[in-house]
C-alpha cells in the first residue's frame, strides 16, 4: 500500500514521512519494504515476532480503558534508528543483521487470541507499527468488527494518507515526542521534528485519542526551556492530551548517559501543569506519586497507581466525585 511507480522500475513510498525513493531490488529506510521490478512489497506481512498480554498502562495509555489489558503484537523493523532503542533486538534486526524473522500468524488468529485472553484492545507496539501497516490494518479491521479496540504505540511518522486509511479502526495512540530540536531528532533517530509535530496534529484532527511520551535523557532534552517548548506544543494541540515524562536508562548505543534523576521528571511534570496541561505523568519511577491521575480542577486523587497496577479508581461515571468535573479519555 502507499507507493507510486516512478519509471525505470523505481518507486516512491508514501507510508511514512521519509518518502523513500527506492531502486529496483532495494529496500527503504525501514529495511522491510522492498522494490521488486517496480512493485513495493512488505517483507513482514504475517511475520509475528512478539506477542504479549500487557496492562494498557504499559503502553503507556492512562486515559484509555484504564485497568484493562491489551494484546500486544509486533514484527521486526523500524523506520527510525534511535540510539537509545529499548527493543533494538527486534526493531533493528533488519538493519543490524539483515534478518527478517517471525512466525506466520493470520490476522484472524491475532483477534481470536485477543478475545480468548479477554483483552479490551490490540496494541501494535514494541517496534514501529507503521512499517507493518498492511498487517496491522487487516488485524484492526477484523478486531473492530468484534468490538476489540486498536491502538498504535508509535514514533509519529505515519503519513496523513496512511493514518486516514486506518482511522476508522484505530481508536488510540501513544506518540513519542522525543525532543523539540530538529538537530537532536536527526542525531538521535534520523528523523525530522516538524514531521512528528504534524503527525501529532493529524491524530488530533482525525479524532483518535492520543497521549504523548517524552523520554527525558540527561544533557540531550532535559533543559527547562526545551521541556517548556514540548509542553506548550502539546497544550496548543489540546490541554486534555496526557503527557508522560519518562525516566531514561542507558540502552543500545546510548550507554554513556546516566539514568534520569527523579527531580528532572518532577521539574518536567511541574512545567507541564504550569503550562496548562491537565494530566502529566512521571514514568519508569514507580511509587513516586507522579503516576496518579488527579482531577485537574480540585486536585483530588482519582486513580492511584503503582507501576502498571491500579490501586484504586475513584472516578464515577467519567467524573470526579468531589467536584463533578468530567475527566478526559475513553472508557474512563
Amino acid at each position: 500500500m502507499f507507493f507510486e511507480k516512478l519509471g525505470d522500475s523505481r518507486v516512491k513510498c508514501y507510508l511514512c514521512r521519509h518518502h523513500c525513493v527506492i531502486d529496483d531490488g532495494k529496500k527503504g529506510i525501514c529495511r522491510v519494504r522492498e522494490n521488486h521490478d517496480g512493485t513495493l512489497y512488505s517483507l513482514v506481512y504475517r511475520k509475528l515476532i512478539s506477542e504479549n498480554i500487557d496492562p494498557i498502562e504499559k503502553k503507556p495509555l492512562y486515559h484509555f480503558y484504564p485497568g484493562s489489558t491489551s494484546f500486544s503484537v509486533a514484527t521486526v523493523g523500524c523506520n527510525f534508528r534511535c540510539l537509545n532503542c529499548q527493543n533494538y533486538e527486534i526493531s533493528q534486526l533488519p538493519k543490524d543483521h539483515e534478518q527478517i524473522v517471525g512466525k506466520d500468524v493470520a490476522p484472524e488468529q491475532i483477534v481470536e487470541d485477543a478475545l480468548g485472553y479477554q483483552c479490551r484492545s490490540i496494541a501494535y507496539t514494541y517496534t514501529e507499527p507503521t512499517i507493518f501497516f498492511e498487517y496491522a490494518y487487516e488485524i484492526a479491521k477484523i478486531a473492530s468488527e468484534r468490538s476489540v479496540k486498536n491502538l498504535f504505540v508509535t514514533n509519529g511518522y505515519t503519513t496523513r494518507e496512511a493514518l486516514a486509511t486506518i482511522k476508522p479502526y484505530l481508536h488510540a495512540a501513544n506518540v513519542d515526542l522525543k525532543c523539540f530540536s530538529d538537530e537532536t531528532y536527526k542525531k538521535l533517530c534520523g528523523a525530522r521534528l516538524g514531521d512528528v509535530l504534524d503527525c501529532i496534529r493529524s491524530y488530533k484532527e482525525m479524532g483518535i485519542w492520543i497521549e504523548i511520551t517524552t523520554l527525558i535523557i540527561p544533557e540531550v532534552n532535559d533543559s527547562e526551556p526545551e521541556l517548556r517548548q514540548i509542553a506548550a506544543f502539546i497544550r496548543s494541540v489540546g490541554p486534555e492530551i496526557p503527557w508522560h515524562v519518562s525516566r531514561f536508562y542507558p540502552r543500545y548505543r546510548l550507554i554513556e548517559k546516566p539514568p534520569t534523576p527523579v527531580k528532572t521528571l518532577r521539574m518536567a511534570r511541574e512545567i507541564g501543569l504550569e503550562v496548562g496541561l491537565r494530566y502529566v505523568y512521571e514514568g519508569n519511577v514507580p511509587g513516586e506519586g507522579g503516576e496518579n491521575t488527579y482531577c485537574y480542577k480540585c486536585k483530588k486523587v482519582l486513580i492511584k497507581r503503582y507501576g502498571y497496577q491500579i490501586i484504586e479508581n475513584n472516578i464515577v461515571d467519567v467524573r470526579c466525585p468531589a467536584c463533578n468535573t468530567t475527566i478526559d479519555g475513553i472508557g474512563m
